[in-house]
């Protein structure tokens, strides 16, 4: 077909003017999404390079699509295409509950070796939201993509397989397991660990992010979320550490200046241990950990206080969806699961098959989740248009109808009318068009 791939040079993304993109429409609402999503995408191309670039589509197929064609939800043509052009976004996918097929999802994160589920969380002005600042959040979390829950090992109560496990843990073990129990294995590894905090960090410095915190339940769990904590302190100072510095340190740095003694540690300088270090990092990127149910309440009492996030992958999931509802939910939560050269970019949300083909539901999440491509891709004139056009839309209250029913004077829009206001919004924040939206 018409276009070029993708190539990635010792390392580094090289992205020719025409390149080939597979996506995948998805299940229930994914195509009525992605339709307009990619007309938004096209548009914003245009606008911003006047015919120069061009993203050159390719249909693949996973879902109830694939299975009609392959008789296959995730053929191995989807696979291959994913690996040989480099960068790919999707629609949303159904996964059958209690039975059928394991979570397509899943199952690509883990074939094609994307380990970081990369989620960003910022408000755009006049979403809806139940806090009373949206603004102050602005975060990105990196969650581990492969292991934890995500590794999918367990049996069921009453089988032959959970007897013989909580057996050998009664037996060889020494631990008491009722007999009636289902079992699951969590594992977390050094190496998944420590490349998902090096991507995180790597994402801090490039885009001059001031934090990072790890994320986790180490005080229970200290040889598995425990060690997560660790090893992603040991990325951070082996790795960066002339660009780091830990909480401890400024912590070291405070008490240095200002003479505090440990009583006193406990006292005046205890807002310390909350988030709030008053030394200054001299322009370096501050280390936090945070306990996860502590994390879920800092989140909100002290949201400007955090910009990237690691954590493992079930506590990843909590925290991405936690934060999206403080922004307006699901609806305007983009995603990317990347790995070392291959990226697929998706929306966070399902896919509400009972308004599938109604041109009804909110793209916006979808929408964003090319932005994040084309971000990745470093089409950044593209990623910002879109971004801005999304603030001036919603603001004038030009809205699909989760946000209508929540706006007082909103005019509701079906998703296609919706995207055609993004692109008139487009057009005029570039200029090639008078302002009559």
């Amino acid at each position: 077909m018409e276009g070029e791939k993708i190539k990635f040079e010792n390392g580094r993304i090289k992205v020719p003017d025409s390149p080939v993109i597979p996506y995948i429409e998805g299940d229930g609402t994914g195509p009525d999404i992605m339709r307009t999503s990619k007309k938004v995408w096209d548009s914003a191309v245009e606008i911003s390079y006047n015919g120069k670039r061009e993203i050159k589509w390719l249909e693949i197929f996973a879902g109830e699509k694939a299975i009609e064609l392959y008789h296959n939800p995730l053929p191995e043509e989807t696979y291959d295409a994913i690996r040989e052009y480099r960068v790919a976004i999707k629609g949303p996918l159904i996964t059958p509950v209690g039975g059928g097929y394991r979570s397509l999802n899943v199952s690509m994160r883990q074939r094609l070796d994307l380990y970081a589920c990369v989620r960003p969380s910022r408000h755009y002005k006049g979403v809806p939201t139940p806090v009373k600042n949206p603004e102050e959040l602005d975060v990105i979390i990196f969650r581990e993509n492969t292991e934890d829950v995500y590794a999918g090992i367990e049996w069921e109560m009453g089988t032959a397989e959970a007897k013989k496990v909580i057996d050998f843990l009664k037996e060889e073990m020494k631990v008491s397991i009722r007999s009636d129990s289902g079992i699951g294995v969590k594992p977390i590894s050094e190496f998944a660990t420590k490349r998902l905090v090096r991507k995180a960090l790597e994402y801090v410095v490039a885009n001059n992010r001031k934090s990072l915190t790890l994320v986790h339940k180490g005080n229970i769990m200290k040889f598995t979320e425990g060690a997560f904590k660790n090893w992603g302190y040991e990325v951070a100072l082996d790795e960066f550490r002339d660009r780091v510095i830990t909480e401890d340190e400024l912590w070291d740095q405070v008490k240095a200046e200002d003479g505090v003694t440990p009583v006193q540690k406990e006292g005046h300088y205890a807002e310390l241990r909350g988030g709030r270090p008053s030394g200054d990092p001299g322009g370096r990127i501050i280390i936090k950990d945070r306990i996860a149910d502590q994390m879920f309440q800092q989140i909100l009492l002290r949201p400007s206080e955090y910009h990237v996030l690691a954590l493992p992958n079930l506590n990843g999931d909590y925290f991405s969806d936690a934060c999206a509802a403080q922004v307006g939910g699901l609806g305007m939560a983009p995603g990317a699961n990347i790995g070392d050269e291959i990226a697929l970019f998706e929306a966070t949300h399902g896919a509400a098959p009972k308004y599938a083909g109604l041109d009804k539901v909110n793209p916006t999440a979808l929408i964003l989740s090319g932005v994040m491509m084309l971000e990745y891709l470093g089409w950044d004139e593209v990623a910002q248009l879109i971004k801005e056009s999304i603030n001036r839309t919603i603001s004038k209250k030009l809205v699909t109808y989760d946000l209508a029913r929540q706006l007082k004077g909103a005019t509701e829009l079906k998703c296609s009318e919706y995207g055609d206001a993004l692109i008139k919004n487009m057009k005029e924040v570039s200029g090639k068009m008078p302002r009559d939206l």
